[in-house]
């Protein structure tokens, strides 16, 4: 019999902002939400892949403008749900620091996408569950179990099943999403850590800002570069007009979903439920590209739809019990 440690993370309450211990009742909430934020998160990379390719916007124009418009609309929001004085993070730089890390990883990915396959790159971006329990283990001393583990790597040859990834994306290009990878899971646990203090929504309009800065930098450099897809570009028509405010929209939701699951239950128990991307993903290629999926690829979702109830079954077991596995 194996002892589980306690766990020490503590997220804040959803309406008062305050924090409080994690129960049985937050773990599961916060799988649940985190199935939500995965499943809803990839449409923003489809209307991405389609503005860069289709319409001539460029992949670092999309992501400032989707953390320009994250931050209007959740400045205007705040006052009106948690109140005018939530706008004020108590954390500003922590917060600033996690939307630097997440608007390198989009503008990292939203370049990808223009030259790749989606499902290829997110083949390769999928490490970052893995990087992810590695750095949590290290970094946040959180119980990793080898049942979490094994959950994860099951996951993963789920999403291999899936995608079939060729030999040939493994160039140059395919070290842009490793990066968008390493970049996102310091960035979920930068929010770990930054979602003691404040509410989700604050920070994600800190995040916001913090995005729109760096993505303005990269912006500015580009004609010091003459790297293409860092330069402004912004053709305005009516589809493109509505398909930005889609990706800002679908951006703000997910990702505070997202914010929400992590602040109330450990990195590790959530990490294997990024594996879920991949389900909207086919769904997404059958409804819009007519891709039927083979019996492999029906195989690969029930293996990932598998491994992530496998851990909120055993979580809420456990939380349940005496606490031994």
């Amino acid at each position: 019999m194996v002892r589980v440690s306690n766990r020490k993370s503590v997220g804040p309450h959803l309406l008062a902002g305050g924090p409080q211990p994690n129960t049985s009742n937050d773990t599961t909430r916060a799988m649940i939400i985190m199935t939500l934020g995965m499943l809803v998160v990839p449409l923003m990379d489809v209307l991405a892949k389609n503005l860069s390719t289709n319409h001539a916007v460029g992949p670092v124009t999309i992501t400032f403008i989707r953390f320009v418009g994250q931050a209007v609309l959740l400045a205007m929001v705040i006052p009106f749900t948690i109140g005018a004085r939530k706008i004020m993070s108590k954390r500003p730089g922590l917060n600033i620091l996690r939307g630097v890390l997440v608007g390198c990883a989009v503008s990292l990915f939203f370049t990808t996408v223009k030259y790749m396959p989606l499902a290829d790159a997110i083949a390769i971006f999928f490490v970052e569950p893995m990087v992810l329990i590695l750095l949590s283990a290290v970094f946040l001393r959180e119980f990793v179990g080898w049942r979490r583990a094994v959950a994860s790597m099951f996951g993963f040859f789920g999403a291999l099943l899936i995608i079939q990834p060729s030999y040939e994306i493994f160039g140059a290009i395919s070290l842009m999403p490793l990066g968008t990878a390493t970049f996102f899971a310091i960035y979920l646990l930068v929010s770990k850590k930054a979602g003691v203090q404040d509410h989700p929504l604050t920070m994600q309009l800190w995040a916001g800002i913090g995005g729109a800065m760096v993505c303005s930098v990269i912006l500015l450099a580009a004609p010091l570069t003459g790297i293409e897809d860092m330069a402004f570009r912004l053709p305005i028509t009516e589809p493109v007009v509505w398909q930005l405010a889609g990706v800002i929209l679908i951006a703000t939701v997910a990702h505070l979903l997202i914010v929400m699951a992590f602040t109330k239950a450990d990195a590790s128990i959530l990490a294997p439920f990024q594996y879920l991307e991949i389900v909207t993903m086919t769904i997404a290629g059958y409804m819009i590209f007519g891709e039927f999926p083979t019996p492999a690829k029906w195989l690969g979702i029930a293996i990932i739809i598998g491994s992530g109830l496998f851990i909120f079954l055993r979580e809420r077991r456990l939380s349940r019990g005496n606490g031994s596995v």
